[in-house]
């Protein structure tokens, strides 16, 4: 079953917005089963909304919509829907109570464009929208779907979970898929393809290889369809198996990041930060694993010489001498944050992410990194030839893999349990982290 997904808002044309819907949406709706032929942004145009709709629904048999279900009036969709579908709006007792409530929750009022909220296409299956006041609606026409989201992100992922993708599975119950993910680091993709030709040459019709490549990694898909599934999981024992003797994690959540949190719980220890050129970038990517502040302390941010020497006691003669982009400095900063918030291991990150503040001693890209442990500290240097922002995002990826490096060391060393604790998602200790 084919599937056509359309996200509506003049903020997405104009660049105020990024669509993260689509890519959230394609990913539920791939894994449901449906491929995804086309993805569209459209402004809040009613005609122009009506004529994509034409075009989706003539192409596939799913259609997915988000945006425009607001109270203010630029959101047209739900008019336009009702017009599409020949109805007309009415108000739906349930929604009115929920939004009744939720603004009182949040300390609101009623007023018309709440009252709004609950006008909807008669005739419609409402999907109910516990975050939101908006509503999600479910209409079916000739056997084909159309689904109105809302544009918020979360209120929309909501919805897909619990809503449309049960309804989906329930619905075309043959259109069934599944796939496997495997992140595979420091190797390039045409690297690891050519590893990886014997292995997709022995793969059977109904599973299929896909490389995905982000800075520092790249992704496998591992896909099976139909008959496939039941194989898939062999398979992805054998696609393992390829990649020995490379840093690799599996899982679709899985991540340089989660594996840190894992070494660092197996080895009951914790970690900070401190980044000068990617300005928190490491401390982010960190923190989005759930349960992070089970080993995760806190860093700082010192994008200025002054903050490095007051606050990280980097000393003001390594600074003048080597300048803030060398071994010296890199070593001095992992060493305060360490000593700063009293971990076992510290990171830190001097370096010039550009497109400016290079030199012929140290051009752009030029980034130090240091690992300071309760054995001592290591740093290195990289030398990053790409924009500002993919020189940010490698330096961070870098400096996770020196940690993964040092801390994985010392367990070993050890001679601790081979398997890894878990990292309990729900046990975090710090409720808003």
């Amino acid at each position: 079953m084919d599937a056509y997904i359309i996200t509506i808002g003049d903020e997405l044309l104009l660049g105020q917005v990024q669509d993260t819907n689509s890519r959230f949406i394609a990913g539920r709706l791939t894994r449901a089963g449906l491929e995804v032929v086309e993805t569209r942004s459209i402004p809040d145009r009613a005609g122009r909304i009506a004529e994509v709709l034409d075009e989706a629904l003539a192409r596939a048999g799913v259609v997915v919509m988000t945006g425009g279900l607001g109270p203010t009036r630029d959101d047209v969709t739900k008019r336009v829907l009702a017009g599409y579908f020949h109805s007309r709006l009415v108000e739906d007792t349930a929604v009115l109570t929920w939004v009744e409530e939720l603004t009182g929750q949040r300390g609101g009022e009623m007023n018309e464009g709440n009252r709004g909220q609950a006008l909807l296409p008669e005739g419609c299956r409402v999907l109910h929208n516990p975050r939101g006041t908006a509503p999600g609606m479910w209409f079916e026409r000739e056997g084909k779907v159309v689904v109105a989201l809302p544009g918020v992100p979360f209120e929309m992922e909501y919805l897909m979970d619990h809503e449309v993708v049960p309804a989906l599975r329930e619905l075309f119950p043959d259109a069934m898929l599944d796939y496997r993910v495997v992140k595979v680091y420091g190797i390039a993709e045409s690297a690891l393809s050519s590893r990886l030709s014997g292995f997709e040459d022995r793969l059977p019709p109904s599973l299929g290889l896909a490389y995905l490549p982000s800075p520092g990694l790249v992704k496998l898909r591992l896909t099976a369809r139909g008959e496939g599934i039941g194989l898939l999981d062999g398979w992805l024992d054998g696609l393992t198996g390829e990649l020995s003797g490379t840093r690799f994690t599996v899982g679709e959540e899985s991540g340089a990041a989660r594996e840190l949190g894992e070494w660092l719980s197996r080895a009951g220890e914790n970690l900070s930060v401190a980044e000068s050129c990617t300005g928190g970038e490491v401390a982010r990517e960190i923190t989005l694993v759930p349960g992070a502040s089970a080993y995760f302390k806190g860093g700082v941010v010192a994008y200025s010489n002054e903050v490095k020497a007051t606050l990280l006691g980097v000393s003001r003669e390594s600074l003048a001498r080597h300048g803030a982009v060398s071994e010296a400095v890199v070593t001095e900063m992992a060493d305060g944050v360490r000593r700063l918030t009293g971990t076992g291991y510290a990171v830190a990150i001097s370096g010039i992410a550009g497109p400016g503040g290079g030199s012929p001693e140290k051009p752009v890209g030029t980034v130090w990194i240091a690992v300071a442990t309760p054995r001592g500290t290591v740093a290195r240097v990289f030398h990053f030839p790409f924009t500002r922002e993919r020189n940010v995002a490698r330096a961070a990826m870098k400096a996770i893999e020196m940690a993964i490096d040092a801390v994985r060391e010392s367990v070993v060393e050890a001679g601790m349990p081979a398997a890894i604790r878990e990292v309990d998602d729900e046990a975090d200790g710090h409720p808003d982290n």
